[in-house]
C-alpha cells in the first residue's frame, strides 16, 4: 500500500476498474438527486455500487485483519474444544451407564482432557472400547488445548488483546464527541489536516484502512488522538465516526473515486455536514461537487499558486502562513458563522468590538453568499447567516463561537 493512501487498490469484476457513474438526465447527482434515487430503487443504495461493482470487500487494512482472523481461529478452536468436551461427557456416560451419572462424566472428561490424573470414578481398564475412547479423547483434547494456547499466546503477543481493548476504549472516546471533524485518509494530507486541527484546538476523528498510518502519525505527533481503523467508503465506519453529530468532514484519500464515494455517503447521512474533499485530477473535482462537496481542493493547484508567491511575495506569504497555520503564532486568523440563537445576533459590528475589546481585530464580515465588506463599520449589524473573520487568540475564537454560533 502506497503511503497516503487512505485505502489499497481495487478493482471490480475481472480486475477492470470501473468509471464513476453519470448522473441521468433529469436526476442530479447530489443530495436530493441521490435520495430520489434511492426512493426510487427501493433499497439503501450500496457505496461501492456507485462507481464500481465486485464482490465483499473487508473494511480493514492488513494488520487489522490478521487480528480479526487470529481471532476468528480463537473461536473456531474453542468450538472445536466444546466439541472434544461434549463428546467425552457423552462416551463417558455411555460407558458408565446405568451406575455413573452426568456428573461423574463431566468429572472424568475434565482429568482426561487436563491429563490431571486424579482418581478415576467410572473404570476403563476392562473394557477395551473404552480403553480405545479415552486414547483417541486423550489425544484429541491435548492436542487441541495445545493449538488454543499457542494461538491465544500469539494473539496476546501480536497485539491483538491491546487492539481490542483500545478499540473499545476509543469508541467510547467518540461517542462522546459533538461538533467534531471527521478526517477520511491519515497520509501525508491527512497528517497536515490532522496537525492544524490539533494546534487549533479542534475535535476530530482520523478514519484510515491502514494502522500503520494511524500509528505512525500518532507516534510523530505525540498525541493519542481518535482514530478509526476502517474503510471511509462503508456506512458503519462513518457513522461509528459519529458523522450524525460531525460539523464537518475532510476527505483526503489519495484516490479520487474514494474521496467522490466518500463525498456521496456522507452527503446522504447528514445533509447539513459541511464536506471538503482532496482532489487528484482536476476533471474529477465537478463531480465531487455534485456529489455534495461544499469545497474541492486541488493540491496541485494550491501548491502551483504558493510556488508563485513564494517567489514574488515572499514576506507577505510568510505573514500570512503565520496567521492561518503558525504554531508559534498567539493570534489566528479565524471565522465563525453568525446563527440565529445566538445572542449576539443583530448586535452592532461596534458592540462587538467593544465587548471584546484588544483581543479582537475584525478583518470582514459577508451575508451568506453575498459579498465581503472588508473591515466593516462600527455600525454594521451581525445578521444570522453571516460570516465573520477575524484575528484573535485561540481563546477569543472559543468565547465568539459560544455566543454567535451556541
Amino acid at each position: 500500500m502506497r503511503r497516503g493512501d487512505g485505502r489499497g487498490k481495487r478493482r471490480g469484476r475481472g480486475g477492470r476498474e470501473d468509471a464513476a457513474p453519470r448522473p441521468r438526465p433529469g436526476v442530479p447527482f447530489g443530495p436530493g438527486g441521490m435520495a430520489d434515487l434511492e426512493h426510487r430503487r427501493g433499497h439503501r443504495t450500496s457505496l461501492r455500487a456507485l462507481t464500481r461493482g465486485g464482490g465483499p470487500r473487508l473494511a480493514v487494512g492488513r494488520a487489522a485483519r490478521d487480528i480479526v482472523e487470529q481471532l476468528r481461529l480463537l473461536v473456531k478452536t474453542g468450538v472445536a474444544l466444546g466439541l472434544v468436551f461434549t463428546t467425552g461427557v457423552i462416551g463417558f456416560l455411555v460407558i458408565g451407564w446405568p451406575r455413573h451419572g452426568l456428573v461423574d462424566a463431566i468429572y472424568m472428561t475434565m482429568i482426561t482432557l487436563t491429563t490431571v490424573g486424579y482418581g478415576e470414578t467410572i473404570d476403563v481398564s476392562s473394557d477395551p472400547l473404552a480403553m480405545g475412547f479415552v486414547s483417541v479423547l486423550l489425544a484429541l483434547g491435548v492436542g487441541t488445548f495445545a493449538f488454543l494456547f499457542s494461538n491465544l499466546t500469539a494473539f496476546v503477543a501480536d497485539g491483538g488483546l491491546g487492539y481490542l481493548l483500545g478499540r473499545r476504549r476509543m469508541e467510547r472516546m467518540i461517542e462522546g464527541l459533538r461538533d467534531h471533524y471527521i478526517v477520511c485518509g491519515l497520509g501525508e494530507t491527512g497528517r497536515h489536516v490532522v496537525e492544524d486541527l490539533i494546534v487549533t484546538k479542534r475535535p476530530f476523528v482520523g478514519v484510515d484502512l491502514d494502522p500503520a498510518h494511524v500509528s505512525e502519525l500518532r507516534a510523530t505527533l505525540g498525541v493519542q488522538f481518535p482514530a478509526l481503523i476502517g474503510d471511509a467508503t462503508e456506512d458503519d465506519t462513518l457513522r461509528a465516526a459519529g458523522i450524525d453529530r460531525a460539523r464537518g468532514l475532510i476527505a483526503c484519500i489519495s484516490n479520487d473515486k474514494d474521496n467522490l464515494i466518500v463525498v456521496v455517503s456522507a452527503r446522504i447521512i447528514n445533509a447539513s455536514l459541511r464536506i471538503v474533499s482532496r482532489c487528484i485530477d482536476s476533471s474529477v473535482a465537478p463531480k465531487i461537487r455534485a456529489a455534495g462537496a461544499d469545497s474541492v481542493v486541488s493540491p496541485a493547484l494550491i501548491g502551483g499558486h504558493r510556488i508563485v508567491s513564494e517567489m514574488v511575495r515572499p514576506i507577505a506569504v510568510s505573514f500570512l502562513e503565520t496567521l492561518t497555520r503558525g504554531e508559534d503564532s498567539p493570534v489566528r486568523v479565524e471565522e465563525v458563522p453568525v446563527s440565529p440563537a445566538s445572542s449576539y445576533a443583530h448586535i452592532r459590528v461596534g458592540e462587538l468590538r467593544s465587548l471584546e475589546g484588544r483581543e479582537l481585530l475584525i478583518l470582514a464580515v459577508r451575508e451568506h453568499g453575498g459579498a465581503w465588506v472588508h473591515n466593516p463599520d462600527d455600525d454594521v449589524v451581525l445578521r444570522p447567516g453571516m460570516s465573520l473573520i477575524f484575528l484573535g487568540t485561540p481563546g477569543t475564537r472559543e468565547r465568539l463561537e459560544a455566543k454567535l454560533a451556541p
